[in-house]
């Protein structure tokens, strides 16, 4: 599993990062976090508010910060 977070590294970023991070070690996922903060490859996902959050080039969250159970619930349905 790819996740990328996607944002300039701004605050809400950051904490996007973070609760993902989290949700993963709780679901014991095998994945990948990527930092994406170029504007254009952002675009290109078709996010026009960040952060983002894409599992597996499916944007799933975009200009929120989710809850951290949501983030929870986000991934263990994209693993399968």
């Amino acid at each position: 599993m790819i996740i990328k977070v996607l944002g300039p590294g701004c605050a809400n970023c950051r904490t996007l990062e973070r609760h993902t991070e989290e949700a993963i070690r709780t679901l014991g996922l095998d994945a990948t976090i990527e930092k994406v903060t170029d504007y254009a490859a952002i675009a290109g996902y078709g996010i026009m508010r960040t952060p983002g959050l894409v599992v597996d080039d499916k944007v799933l969250v975009s200009g929120r910060v989710p809850a951290p159970a949501e983030i929870r619930d986000l991934l263990a349905a994209s693993a399968g």
